[in-house]
């Protein structure tokens, strides 16, 4: 089964749109189609920004926790990946919950690494749309 560990902008958006992508993923999820993953730090983050930028969503956010496993921090661990200090805590993160696939929207500092498991300790980092394919084209 696939593990998949979320980003806080992947949280965000399932909260914000919830007839996004990110929802659809969040959703059968919950249906156990795959184990969803994230860390306190991604989940605080998702919830601080919900609440600046759309406080109407927080209740929305609130009924996506029920079907996220919660890890802790990884602490202050090495990161092998070359990525600002703010996203090694999520990689790492990551690595440590044995994710097999990290979901971002962040192209800026994952961007390098994403679809190149050779190079991320065989994590997937990739956007939601490109999961998405990924199942599509398994299923084919």
């Amino acid at each position: 089964m696939k593990r998949i560990f979320l980003d806080a902008n992947v949280i965000f958006t399932a909260a914000h749109n919830p007839e996004g992508k990110a929802a659809l993923l969040l959703e059968l999820g919950g249906l156990g189609h795959w184990k969803l993953i994230t860390s306190q730090l991604a989940w605080e983050e998702a919830h601080r920004n919900l609440s600046i930028k759309f406080p109407k969503c927080v209740s929305r956010l609130k009924k996506l926790y029920q079907d996220l496993q919660i890890v802790a921090n990884p602490g202050s661990k090495p990161c092998p990946l070359e990525l600002p200090a703010k996203d090694q805590p999520i990689f790492l993160a990551a690595l440590q919950s044995r994710a097999t696939h990290l979901l971002t929207g962040d192209k800026a500092h994952f961007g390098a690494y994403m679809n190149n498991p050779l190079e991320t300790q065989n994590i997937v980092i990739q956007t939601v749309g490109d999961f998405f394919l990924d199942v599509i084209e398994e299923n084919e």
